[in-house]
């Protein structure tokens, strides 16, 4: 069992940055491909970017390649999500996802889910 907690979300202006976070609890981290996603009101789940077990793999949505950046601490049993030159349409309930079988963008492959911080981008 991986409980996630995320935080880090807020109100920014376009153009600006917020870095999030997801603290995971067990002491199995390092054996689950962590996943960002994001649901904006009235459409559905989507992926943002997963990072494989060590880090050392990562993959990103089309839509946020080269402005956002995924990373994790294993030490720390931490996920962070760096997003930065934020847009509108950026604004979102972002999750945190774990899963153990595969490094995948499905959501309903991922096991475990955090509760989900708002993020709101101003134009």
């Amino acid at each position: 069992q991986v409980q996630l907690v995320e935080s880090g979300g807020g109100l920014v202006q376009a153009g600006g940055s917020l870095r999030l976070s997801c603290a995971a609890s067990g002491r199995t981290f390092s054996s689950y491909v962590m996943g960002w996603f994001r649901q904006a009101p009235g459409k559905e789940r989507e992926f943002v970017a997963a990072i494989s077990w060590g880090g050392g793999t990562t993959y990103y949505a089309d839509s946020v390649k080269g402005r956002f950046t995924i990373s994790r601490d294993n030490a720390k049993n931490t996920v962070y999500l760096q997003m930065n030159s934020l847009k509108p349409e950026d604004t979102a309930v972002y999750y945190c996802a774990a899963t153990s079988q595969v490094f995948t963008t499905t959501p309903a492959l991922y096991d475990y889910w955090g509760q989900g911080t708002q993020v709101t981008v101003s134009s």
